[in-house]
């Protein structure tokens, strides 16, 4: 994820455009994008969790003049947008997404080193950033590797690990906004909390980002990098599709810990299931379906409030029509 706007609902899940009006948008966007844009995309093959219905016009900029493009089209056409990155915190709903998916990834994925200061295209995956600082003996980006977000979705929830967050080195942000002007953001303007900042609550597309790390010899970085892919492997069901944490921690406690003390570890309906080796993860078990993952993190949420009158709160954004 890296920002979004609210799509349309369409509870037949049909197109939010009229037939003939969506066969020439696409066909516009054809022209105006060429080679940057596929209709009614299974969205199951760009999440990490491989579940979703399709949605209606997917669209993977190659270059940040196409993304403004993209943008700007939707507007003036007025057709709903939801911009994401690598879907790994995200779960979309079996009757897909309505209106137009914006995909910013590998295109946009440059990064660039300057001395302790580091420029990410929005699209870079976070190991790519730690791998790459890393071999700049840039240290601050340790807690990345293995998290599989780009850096754009990464800032917009403060995504973090073993105690760091993107908070913790993230300079500045340039964002598109809706009026197609690009607007560059301190690092005090993003309002960064556990797992949140303020770019979640406004139609802003994050398109770069600047971050600050700190030399260190390359070794010592290397080094912290496999200790936290080492502690990754033991303790997260990697070998199964899932969008990581599904719930935030709550004051005081790990959600972890809670839905096992609430006897919802190994809960499964179909084939989605609480992992037993990390409750505060769902995994695909082969074919999913959204409706039953939802259904188990009502469970949960159940089970733990009646357990302990504590309400967990979503980490994943859950998107689509029904």
């Amino acid at each position: 994820m890296n920002a979004s706007k609210s799509t349309s609902a369409s509870r037949d899940g049909s197109s939010c455009l009229p037939n003939r009006e969506f066969k020439a948008v696409y066909k516009e966007l054809k022209q105006l994008l060429p080679d940057q844009v596929r209709i009614q995309e299974p969205m199951s093959q760009h999440t990490t969790f491989r579940i979703g219905g399709p949605a209606d016009i997917l669209v993977e900029p190659r270059t940040i003049a196409a993304l403004r493009e993209t943008i700007s089209y939707a507007k003036v056409k007025n057709i709903p947008v939801f911009v994401m990155g690598a879907g790994s915190n995200l779960l979309i709903r079996d009757g897909g997404i309505r209106g137009m998916v914006v995909k910013i990834g590998r295109h946009l994925a440059r990064i660039k080193i300057d001395g302790v200061v580091v420029m990410a295209e929005a699209g870079a995956t976070l190991s790519h950033l730690a791998l790459t600082c890393c071999q700049a003996s840039l240290a601050g980006f340790e807690f990345a590797v293995g998290i599989p977000g780009t850096v754009g979705g990464a800032v917009v929830m403060n995504a973090g690990a073993e105690g760091r967050a993107m908070s913790d080195v993230v300079q500045e942000v340039l964002v598109l906004n809706q009026k197609g002007c690009f607007d560059r953001l301190k690092k005090e303007d993003l309002g960064f909390g556990y797992r949140s900042s303020n770019l979640l609550d406004h139609n802003q597309i994050v398109v770069e980002v600047v971050c600050q790390g700190t030399p260190d010899q390359k070794e010592r970085i290397q080094e912290r990098q496999k200790k936290h892919l080492h502690h990754r492997q033991n303790t997260q069901p990697l070998m199964y599709p899932n969008a990581g944490s599904v719930f935030k921690n709550p004051p005081g406690f790990t959600a972890g810990y809670l839905i096992e003390q609430a006897g919802a570890k190994g809960r499964q309906i179909g084939a989605a299931k609480v992992s037993l080796k990390h409750a505060n993860f769902i995994i695909n078990l082969g074919m999913a379906r959204a409706k039953e993952v939802q259904d188990l993190i009502s469970q949960v949420q159940e089970m733990v409030k009646q357990r302990f009158g504590i309400q967990l709160a979503l980490e994943i954004q859950i998107v689509g029509e029904d």
